[in-house]
């Protein structure tokens, strides 16, 4: 089987400013939260099987207390952020595992369920969905890629290798050099993305990287200047790879079987026309029929 990782919090934000803003039945705003149900039906649609779906029911995590400067929910639009609630919910009646992440965050679950899931020996397969940098670092071979989605691309760990020029692993390393805008860490002053995978393809962790600039491999550029940089932002490094690194304790799913859809529960049909969207419980109530014929097909 194949297991497929969402990033809610990608596909809300990314449906957010894609589609034109809605609302149901009670006035609130659902326009995202109809467009990302669409986005994971038609995954359905297609043969997926085995499906999780991270989120942020906060924005804030565990993370804003190591940084100050850790991206928070300042600037994000109301109406986007009311909607995770009702996507989790939604998404639930739809008879998808959803993680809520509070403490956490949702790469955190994603790096938690591809890891568990990579793991189980009946798993041919695990595709996380986000074009996010840092889910990089989970990529294992063919076994654990990455997809893009909405530009169909999938990378595994030579496709990593070919974007970044450094192995998964060393992925939180060359964030914490480089800085993540997105995340709200500068990186470290001088260091650019050619100076990181020269760097890092040599020594795949800070604590490899020589002390002495001497040292060093002769194909690194400008090794004097890089070193004493980092050297001497050596506790920030460190920290900003504490902040990139995703964690692989995130409360996820107990066995693999338990993201299996089923179907939509009977609410949902409900929900939909609140939502103005009768025709997603047919599409759902749909797939369900046709995976059905295709097990039964398939014995």
């Amino acid at each position: 089987m194949q297991v497929h990782l969402i990033d809610g919090t990608y596909e809300l934000f990314r449906h957010f400013y894609a589609v034109p803003a809605a609302v149901d039945v009670n006035g609130r705003e659902i326009g995202a939260v109809r467009g990302v149900l669409r986005s994971v039906l038609s995954m359905i649609e297609h043969g997926s099987t085995h499906i999780g779906v991270a989120t942020d029911h906060v924005v804030e995590s565990f993370r804003n207390d190591l940084y100050a400067g850790y991206k928070t929910s300042e600037g994000v639009p109301a109406t986007l952020l009311s909607q995770f609630p009702i996507l989790e919910e939604a998404l639930e009646a739809m008879g998808v595992v959803v993680w809520p992440m509070v403490h956490f965050e949702a790469d955190d679950a994603l790096a938690s369920a591809a890891s568990k899931g990579a793991r189980d020996n009946r798993v041919t397969q695990v595709i996380i969905c986000t074009p996010d940098k840092d889910l990089a670092q989970c990529v294992v071979g063919t076994r654990v890629v990455q997809l893009d989605r909405r530009r169909n691309i999938l990378r595994d760990e030579a496709g990593v290798v070919a974007k970044f020029g450094v192995m998964p692993q060393s992925i939180p390393d060359y964030l914490a050099v480089l800085g993540d805008s997105a995340d709200g860490f500068p990186g470290v002053p001088g260091w650019g993305e050619k100076a990181a995978a020269m760097t890092l393809t040599r020594y795949p962790h800070l604590e490899d990287i020589p002390k002495d600039w001497r040292d060093w491999h002769p194909s690194i550029g400008s090794a004097r200047r890089l070193s004493a940089s980092l050297f001497n932002s050596w506790n920030d490094a460190l920290l900003f790879r504490t902040l990139a690194t995703l964690r692989l304790d995130a409360p996820v799913f107990t066995t693999v079987e338990d993201l299996r859809w089923k179907g939509p529960h009977p609410f949902f049909e409900e929900q939909c026309r609140a939502m103005g969207a009768p025709d997603l419980f047919g599409r759902a109530m749909s797939a369900l029929t046709a995976n059905a014929n295709s097990q039964t097909a398939g014995q």
